[in-house]
């Protein structure tokens, strides 16, 4: 397997070096908004551990990601009055991933509409900060 590279994008942003909308931050993870979104709400858990993906996170550093994605996933829930919620990760080219630092994308869902396609298009940055409030204010 590669080894985890510290100058990925994620890494940068745990250490503060680029900005994010960040929504949740614990000992173990932390959450921000998506600048890509699929859907409204779009946000990303990470570990604050280094790791490439599934394949190579510790156990408890999994738990602790999960934990904070369920955490997430109801306040998007009640934030947005979505209908539901969907977990994605990615492990690998191959599997889809683009940034190898371990994430989970958790995005909020509504009755009758599809994810947009990751184009690669940035968000409005001001969307994304009245999103990212939306899920604080749901989680105190």
């Amino acid at each position: 397997m590669t080894a985890y590279d510290p100058d990925n994008i994620f890494a940068k942003i745990l250490r503060g070096e680029l900005p994010c909308q960040k929504i949740y931050e614990d000992e173990k993870t932390f959450a921000f908004m998506d600048i890509m979104p699929r859907g409204d709400g779009h946000a990303l858990v990470l570990p604050k551990a280094p790791s490439r993906n599934l394949l190579d996170i510790d156990a408890a550093d999994l738990a602790a990601v999960m934990a904070t994605a369920q955490k997430l996933a109801k306040a998007q829930k009640e934030a947005f009055s979505a209908d539901g919620i969907t977990l994605q990760q990615f492990s690998e080219s191959a599997g889809g991933q683009v940034v190898f630092h371990t994430h989970v994308h958790v995005i909020p869902r509504f009755e009758g509409i599809a994810l947009r396609p990751h184009t690669g298009e940035m968000a409005d940055m001001d969307v994304l900060a009245q999103h990212a409030e939306k899920i604080r204010a749901a989680l105190s």
